[in-house]
């Protein structure tokens, strides 16, 4: 067993019924140019030969370790992964991706050089077939983080807000455990539950003192993965947990930054909420527009949408400046959802359809001749 005191990095690694892929998620761990690491594979009740895979890691390198356990879920995996660890810093390699060997190298020079909490790098979007629309290529870059956000250097990332709108991937990017630890920042342990790297990433985000971002790509995200969450169209209200974890964090954790960071978790639920409503089947769109509706109009009760997206001046006045973190379109976004969502569902429905009459017939459907009207005004300014 390695010394804890050699231990720089804890890579936590969950592992449920991966056997496809799981060998070359821990064989790019071994080729790590960065030696001082751990492996922390937990194994979350596996019915396949993922134990199987991983014993043979056990048995050739002394870095690995496992967590055997029922199968609890991912949040309680990765707390019993943070738990476990001995490294100065946590990385995390979910079991279906893999890195290329100068990864950890980097992300620990990084850190180190420059005191961070966390550091976070961009990644690879990549098919295991590859894919006709990249001239088929299995590597697509994504930029998660944007030009501007490299530029800011080390920074709290409190201060700009557009950072909280990037894509979570926690998964490329290294965090201190102490920071973590002090900050008390841990997933959710809802059993059966996706989506729970939001959570943890806002709690980060919101805490970070000395944040930093590049625009190096390491780690290979797999898309094509068919029993990925991100492909589950039944876990219709899970990132509705995980917003409630963020609220709850806020208001009993770090009351110190409810009062700014409430706007700017609103806003994010609100995008959040939008792209899983639009991802659902017809048939879960309803049942979860509903409590879309009822959450945005609380939170503009509440004023964490600022008071001139509920009184609805922008929709009356088109050359006023965009109210806090909301853009014109997402203002009428907003207030359609909190107050006219049958309105919203029609437009929704019609920007995915080519259907002259079935259109007209969603905002008939959606309040008669008013919202005729709507969709008229609509495709006069383009909107449709």
């Amino acid at each position: 067993m390695v010394s804890s005191s050699n231990v720089v990095v804890s890579v936590l690694v969950p592992i449920y019924n991966v056997e496809r892929y799981l060998d070359q998620c821990l064989s790019s761990l071994v080729a790590q140019s960065f030696k001082n690491f751990e492996v922390i594979c937990i194994n979350d009740g596996s019915k396949d030969g993922s134990r199987d895979i991983i014993q043979r890691y056990l048995d050739s390198d002394e870095r690995f370790r496992v967590i055997d356990k029922g199968n609890s879920g991912y949040g309680d995996s990765m707390n019993q992964g943070l738990d476990a660890a001995r490294g100065k810093y946590i990385s995390i390699l979910e079991s279906d991706d893999f890195l290329d060997p100068g990864a950890l190298e980097y992300m620990v020079e990084s850190a180190e050089a420059n005191g961070l909490d966390f550091f976070k790098c961009n990644f690879w979007l990549y098919w295991t077939d590859p894919q006709a629309e990249y001239s088929y290529r299995n590597d697509v870059y994504f930029s998660a983080i944007k030009p501007e956000m490299i530029s800011l250097g080390v920074h709290a990332p409190r201060v700009c807000p557009e950072i909280f709108w990037a894509k979570p991937s926690i998964w490329s990017a290294i965090y201190r455990r102490d920071f973590l630890e002090g900050n008390d920042i841990r997933f959710l342990p809802t059993p059966g539950a996706s989506y729970q790297d939001s959570s943890f990433t806002f709690k980060v985000l919101a805490c970070s003192e000395r944040a930093m971002y590049s625009g190096k790509a390491f780690l290979h995200y797999r898309q094509d993965n068919e029993s990925s969450s991100v492909n589950s169209k039944g876990k219709v209200f899970c990132t509705c947990d995980e917003h409630a974890e963020m609220q709850r964090f806020l208001q009993e954790d770090r009351p110190d930054l409810a009062a700014s960071l409430n706007p700017i978790r609103a806003h994010v639920k609100f995008l959040n909420y939008m792209w899983n409503y639009d991802r659902l089947s017809d048939n879960l769109k309803d049942e979860f527009l509903g409590r879309f509706a009822r959450e945005m109009r609380e939170e503009i009760e509440a004023g964490y949408i600022p008071e001139g997206v509920l009184n609805g001046k922008y929709l009356k006045d088109p050359d006023l400046a965009p109210f806090q973190y909301f853009s014109k379109e997402q203002v009428r976004e907003v207030l359609e959802v909190a107050y006219n969502p049958r309105l919203f569902a029609a437009r929704r429905a019609s920007l995915n359809s080519p259907d002259k009459v079935q259109t007209l017939k969603n905002y008939w459907n959606a309040g008669g001749v008013s919202s005729v009207v709507e969709l008229v005004k609509s495709k006069a300014k383009g909107e449709l």
